[in-house]
């Protein structure tokens, strides 16, 4: 381990005490922070909650020692990037609200919050398993209900959507999303999108037909599979402790 003196921890010698009366960090220091969110962002996509601050560390290119000092633990680094995703998430909602059609920018939201959530393990486990989820709950429901309720009230206004959907349904339809892509992860990670498919034909209010499914059902060896090797334990997988 690198020296814990601060200043002699990272690639570059860069200091990162914060000044007196908690003033900002330096601007070296704030680099280094954003290093290290960005390594954990991407160790954490990869592996899952299972890495370590080390492992964070190494994709950083810094010293463990300033890592412990930006985030005292994996969970306030767990905690930090969820506020960047839940963030990004509220901010592509907005956008949706834009949409000249408001149900192409409600299943377009759906669309890439499903696709951030699938192909972030990270982020599926922080969402569904992590220990400390009360204060990410709050943070969560806060930031992202004004946007996805304006998306819902939008299409219900045009006649599009279900008029008994609510808002927080929306959520609850995405962790299905999430928990079907970890169990058939070792299959077939992909088969979100047909179930996605399926949930947006059942909220459209009437429609004439039905959308082509754009991936196959599982085959019987490959639920067989997923069944088998399946990481939805009830074991407290994916801690942050």
């Amino acid at each position: 381990m690198n020296s814990d003196v601060e200043g002699k921890d990272g690639p570059d010698g860069a200091g990162d005490l914060e000044g007196a009366g908690g003033r900002p960090l330096r601007r070296d220091a704030e680099l280094n922070r954003q290093r290290i969110l960005k390594a954990a962002d991407e160790v954490f996509t990869e592996r899952g909650l299972e890495a370590t601050l080390d492992d964070v560390a190494r994709q950083a290119g810094v010293g463990v020692g300033t890592v412990y000092r930006r985030f005292p633990d994996k969970a306030s680094l767990a905690d930090a990037l969820f506020e960047e995703r839940i963030n990004t998430m509220a901010g592509l909602a907005v956008q949706a609200q834009e949409a000249d059609d408001p149900w192409e920018g409600l299943a377009g939201f759906m669309l890439t919050a499903a696709e951030m959530l699938t192909s972030d393990r990270g982020l599926r486990q922080i969402l569904m398993f992590a220990a400390h989820g009360h204060d990410r709950t709050h943070y969560a429901r806060e930031r992202m209900r004004p946007a996805v309720g304006k998306l819902v009230e939008r299409a219900q206004a045009a006649g599009q959507l279900r008029p008994d959907l609510s808002a927080t349904d929306i959520p609850v339809m995405e962790f299905m999303l999430g928990a079907t892509a970890e169990y058939a992860r070792d299959v077939r990670p992909d088969i979100w999108r047909r179930y996605l498919t399926l949930l947006l034909d059942a909220l459209r209010p009437s429609r004439d037909g039905y959308t082509p499914l754009p991936v196959a059902e599982l085959s019987p060896d490959e639920l067989a599979t997923a069944m088998r090797t399946s990481p939805l334990k009830p074991s407290g997988r994916g801690s942050t402790e």
